[in-house]
């Protein structure tokens, strides 16, 4: 349902820390230019911990009524609490939301059934495409197989975005479930692996800088033309490592400010990137022509 090259957009604040609303209106233009097919707002790119509930709901709703219908848009609205993820959700809908973005519970480490039973009762509460999101270096949880392939069975459970970093754990996945739920990519740099076993796009975080780019490479794979498609995984490769030489989004954001797209501000207890993590992010932004 959701497919190609979709971003992970940050959510841009102004020097007195509100929400920019303005800037992340041109942001959004400047991926739709650029042939991004999804825009997620509200990720961990998008920093969502730290929107309050108002913002979190501004920034869903700003990125709808800027998008205006022309590509999907997939909110971010997972939570640790079962009960304020349906809450999140339910209100995305109500806005105009296409779809959802749900990480898993970070923090309570429930087992596999609690995991189960979390997505369960979201699938059931909100009549919503619903895409789970596996990252367990942020959650302390890995989603195993055997439990996507049971939510699998959910009709608007309709894929995982894996960035558990194991390619066999997706190819389990799909060898089992596939004509069920989609894999999407949540590694920029394991792109094209998982699009060789069969996911069917990226939510990416290089993509708020180099959209055409990562978008070009997608659109490889999906030709089939994967000598141009490895070309282009090789040659972006030293670009997605510069994104997370600082926790994200404080690289991506950084790239965007050295652009002159945005501020870098990020919200406590982020801080501003270290000079010695700098310098290596504009010799890295300089040898890509973007700075």
């Amino acid at each position: 349902m959701f497919s190609g090259s979709m971003v992970a957009i940050v959510t841009p604040f102004k020097a007195d820390g509100s929400f920019d609303e303005e800037s992340y209106r041109q942001l959004i233009e400047f991926q739709i230019e650029n042939g991004t097919d999804v825009i997620v707002p509200c990720g961990t790119t998008g920093e969502s911990a730290t929107l309050d509930y108002d913002e979190h709901e501004r920034v869903i709703k700003v990125c709808i009524e800027q998008v205006a219908g022309r590509v999907p848009v997939v909110a971010g609205t997972g939570s640790n609490s079962t009960a304020e993820a349906i809450s999140i959700t339910q209100h995305a809908k109500e806005m105009g939301a296409d779809g959802v973005l749900l990480v898993s519970p970070y923090y309570n480490k429930p087992s596999q059934e609690g995991l189960y039973q979390h997505y369960k009762a979201l699938a059931e509460a909100v009549a919503l495409p619903q895409i789970l999101y596996n990252v367990p270096s942020r959650t302390g949880m890995n989603i195993e197989a055997a439990t996507t392939i049971r939510l699998a069975e959910f009709a608007n459970i309709v894929a995982i975005k894996e960035a558990s970093g194991n390619v066999t754990q997706s190819g389990e996945i799909l060898a089992a479930a596939g004509d069920k739920i989609d894999i999407l990519s949540g590694d920029d740099f394991l792109t094209l692996p998982l699009m060789a076993i069969g996911a069917k796009g990226i939510i990416s975080v290089s993509a708020n800088v180099v959209p055409k780019q990562v978008k070009a490479m997608v659109t490889a794979i999906n030709a089939g033309d994967w000598v141009r498609a490895r070309e282009l995984h090789l040659q972006l490769l030293k670009f997605h490592n510069s994104m997370f030489i600082e926790s994200n989004p404080v690289p991506v954001k950084t790239a965007l400010a050295l652009m002159g797209k945005i501020r870098a501000d990020v919200r406590l207890p982020l801080v501003a990137m270290a000079d010695h993590t700098l310098a290596k992010l504009k010799t890295v932004l300089k040898e890509y022509r973007l700075i």
